[in-house]
């Protein structure tokens, strides 16, 4: 896990991109640590609120040093009071952050074939990977896909960064008409890749993995868990992960995630509790 930092951070600016709005604000504590992977959990509601648990948003970027130095990025939609709460601020307001958090993406060793997939505003913590990795010497494919034109994000950002950028909406309004697995095989392929990255909705995740693993693969997935507290304490946002060992445990997405091998997590499991699990029959009800 990071070394984590709380900051009241200022906001630099509000742009809104398709569907969603984009946040850059002042922290360079957040900064200075931040690696492809990590996210931020924010305060919402002000100081006499009573939605007491942060939201958490995965980094799209941020900027430790030169121009902007001290920035970071992420990028917000509407799903419930907080979200709404948070759409309503504006430049230089100010707003509680503590990042960054959870485990970043491993990176391969070596330069390394990759395919990334996003899904929604999943794609965003996924241009920064796309920069360390083709920094590392790594060429790189990249799937960007939602439900429809509106719901995409990054795909500009993508091209101009990695040039191969393949577009998917399940109902045709942009790119290819179908869901991002459908062109993934033929991503891997091109590419030759050794390894498949993706952050988005969980179904799509499990999908990924599946694909990846028919092509001998290994796919490493950033989950979309709800997070309360962001540091491991409130266990809300618990998994199904099989070990080394061959047992399963529950871990935490905002701790030993948010990047887990998709052939780790028992994805059909997830929201329940499997009779199997590492003290499993501590945690029922009797």
């Amino acid at each position: 896990m990071s070394n984590p930092v709380q900051e009241t951070a200022e906001i630099f600016a509000v742009a809104r991109v398709g569907e969603y709005v984009q946040f850059t604000v002042v922290a360079p504590g957040v900064a200075a640590g931040f690696l492809p992977g990590h996210f931020v959990a924010v305060g919402v509601g002000g100081e006499n609120t009573s939605m007491l648990l942060r939201r958490a948003f995965a980094l799209y970027g941020a900027t430790p040093s030169g121009q902007f130095a001290g920035t970071v990025q992420f990028i917000v939609a509407a799903h419930g009071p907080g979200t709404r709460w948070l759409l309503q601020r504006s430049a230089g307001e100010t707003l509680d952050l503590v990042g960054p958090l959870g485990t970043p993406f491993p990176m391969p060793s070596g330069p390394a074939p990759a395919v990334l997939v996003g899904g929604g505003y999943g794609t965003a913590p996924l241009i920064p990977l796309a920069n360390a990795l083709l920094a590392a010497g790594s060429p790189v494919e990249m799937i960007v896909g939602a439900s429809t034109a509106s719901r995409l994000f990054g795909e500009l950002v993508a091209k101009r960064t990695i040039g191969a950028v393949t577009v998917t909406t399940d109902d045709g309004s942009a790119g290819v008409h179908g869901r991002v697995t459908d062109v993934l095989p033929d991503a891997i392929r091109g590419v030759n890749a050794e390894v498949v990255y993706a952050c988005g909705p969980m179904p799509m995740l499990r999908a990924v993995g599946d694909v990846a693993r028919t092509h001998a693969i290994h796919a490493q997935v950033a989950v979309e868990e709800a997070m309360a507290c962001g540091i491991g304490v409130c266990m809300t946002c618990v998994l199904p992960v099989r070990g080394d060992d061959g047992a399963s445990r529950f871990l935490r997405s905002c701790v030993e995630g948010p990047v887990f091998d998709a052939d780790r997590v028992r994805w059909a499991d997830v929201g329940s509790l499997p009779d199997d699990l590492v003290g499993a029959d501590a945690m029922a009800w009797h």
